[in-house]
């Protein structure tokens, strides 16, 4: 039987409704038996220097790095750590050249990392630890007070241990990186296959609270493969800098800069912390080629009243939102000598769902790009579940072998968000053109995002709720030009109370993470829900918005 018939333009088969990439499928490993990190380290390529300090210009080579992980694993599988395969690990660190060194360690033992956002409260990190159930972190001394009592821990700092450092802290990531590889303990350890979980991020997921996303060594092998392929990486005599200012601990920061461009040859320049000076100086100072931002770097850079010396910067890739016309015909306009790229992805889909990947590709305005290779689509109307052909909206439906093996310890949660034969539902409302381009309309999901980062309405509103003098309250994204979207809050006061815009601002401050504070109150007498109580934010949205 011949296979069903795929428009060529624009991917879609009639047959299947569904639309395939138009990318040409990359090769991923049969061998069952590969971890992520041993699949990384055999790659062949020209490259000598992985990882630049930014801060310090300390370089670490490529047989150092490889060297420090095989180390560090030794020591992570030996006593006293004895970390063992399907221990939960927790980094909890900024960016910094050791962060990659503990990811693959841990990885290659089989042990599942977990990430936390440095901002986060302690009660937050908190939440997470009791879910995720790490046996060990890796921290700096700075954030060791936001870790709860109870978990060992690895500086993530060059410095040797301290008298004054707490019993927790058992080692530093220096330590254990000089440690000898012990090539009899490798092979005793227990066997790594592709379907084994790597990581467990959390994300907000389609609504509600924050839910551990699982990910296997095969997503991120297949992730890996899609960002050499799109990069053109593999077999190039050209060494690539590429400058890391998205957080590691982000899906997008862990699967670029912690493994897969560590698999090609490219350098890796690291900026602990995002400043635009020093933005400027490490792009100058180390030849950086590649600046992965978001959006609010790029509207700084349009915004700036000249021009800003980006060297031998030849390629922006942009992701966390779609960037407008007008700021890429503003940057475009600026830095003419600069290429922008976009991504489009989520925590579920180990990052890349579709991209653009050259400059005429980006000049579709509004557009996510082609979908990834190896990667299938749906878009589905939400109220009927039919699936819809070209240029029609409804929920972005994804496969492919990145997707996400489910939300840890939710089978609920992942029955509904990812179909018995794999299709992952995005929440995010879309149509794909006659020529193959996925355009992002709206989102399902309720998720404010703020300067790329997640924030669950639902959670903000809980808070509130806990606030003597608030009766009712509902949280929506509001638009803004240089973070995306912040949260604005309606609120309900109980009878009798004169509380304040600035009260309610400082209540919440005072507990989450800065990217989660509420930032804009208005008072009304009641929020607006449906027959079945949900709040209809869509209305209060238009209702913020109208007065813009």
């Amino acid at each position: 039987m011949s296979p069903p018939e795929v428009d060529p333009r624009s991917g879609y088969c009639a047959a299947t409704r569904s639309f395939r990439s138009k990318r040409a499928p990359v090769p991923l490993p049969s061998d069952p038996d590969l971890d992520v990190v041993t699949f990384l380290a055999s790659r062949r390529h020209a490259g000598t220097v992985a990882l630049v300090d930014a801060a310090t210009g300390r370089r670490v080579t490529f047989p150092d790095l490889w060297r420090a992980v095989a180390g560090a694993a030794t020591a992570l599988a030996s006593p006293p750590l004895g970390l063992r395969k399907g221990d939960v690990t927790l980094i909890l660190s900024p960016n910094s050249v050791s962060f990659p060194v503990a990811a693959l360690a841990a990885m290659s033992l089989g042990a599942v990392l977990t990430t936390a956002n440095p901002l986060n409260t302690p009660a937050e990190i908190a939440k997470q630890v009791a879910d995720a159930r790490p046996v060990l972190a890796f921290t700096t001394r700075e954030l060791l007070p936001k870790l709860p009592a109870g978990i060992r821990v690895v500086l993530l700092e060059p410095a040797a241990r301290l008298p004054s450092d707490p019993p927790a802290v058992v080692a530093t990531i220096d330590e254990i990186s000089a440690t000898k590889p012990d090539p009899d303990a490798r092979r005793a350890r227990e066997r790594v296959t592709q379907d084994d979980p790597a990581t467990l991020l959390y994300s907000s997921g389609t609504t509600g609270p924050s839910k551990g996303v699982v990910a296997t060594h095969r997503s991120l092998i297949s992730m890996v493969q899609i960002i050499m392929t799109r990069f053109q990486l593999e077999g190039s005599d050209r060494t690539e800098a590429f400058l890391c200012t998205v957080p590691m601990f982000h899906v997008y920061g862990l699967v670029a800069f912690a493994t897969g461009l560590l698999g090609c040859g490219a350098t890796i320049v690291v900026l602990s912390k995002y400043e635009l000076p020093e933005m400027l100086r490490a792009i100058n100072e180390y030849g950086v080629t590649y600046l992965p931002l978001v959006p609010p770097i790029l509207v700084a850079m349009v915004a700036h009243p000249k021009p800003l010396p980006l060297g031998q910067l030849r390629k922006v890739l942009s992701g966390g939102a779609p960037l407008s016309k007008e700021l890429i015909e503003g940057f475009r306009d600026k830095y003419p000598q600069v290429e922008i790229l976009q991504g489009y992805g989520l925590t579920e889909s180990t990052a890349i769902g579709a991209s653009t990947d050259s400059a005429e590709e980006s000049r579709r305005y509004g557009t996510a790009g082609l979908l990834s290779p190896n990667t299938e689509a749906k878009i589905v109307d939400p109220d009927t579940g039919e699936a819809l052909p070209v240029n029609r909206t409804g929920e972005l439906w994804l496969r492919g072998p990145y997707v996400m093996k489910g939300y840890f310890k939710n089978k609920e949660a992942t029955q509904s968000t990812v179909t018995p034969d794999g299709w992952l539902k995005t929440g995010d409302l879309c149509y794909i053109d006659a020529d193959g381009y996925l355009f992002v309309v709206d989102r399902l999901k309720e998720l404010i995002k703020y300067k790329g980062y997640q924030v669950p309405p639902a959670e903000l509103e809980a808070l509130l709720l806990t606030h003597p003098d608030v009766a009712d309250v509902a949280v929506i994204p509001f638009p803004d030009r240089e973070v995306g979207q912040f949260p604005m809050a309606y609120v309900v006061r109980k009878k009798g109370s004169n509380l304040s815009a600035r009260e309610v601002m400082e209540f919440v401050a005072k507990q989450v993470a800065p990217y989660k504070k509420v930032r804009k109150v208005a008072f009304v007498t009641e929020i607006p829900k449906n027959a079945s109580g949900k709040i209809l934010r869509k209305d209060l949205i238009k209702l913020a918005t109208s007065k813009l």
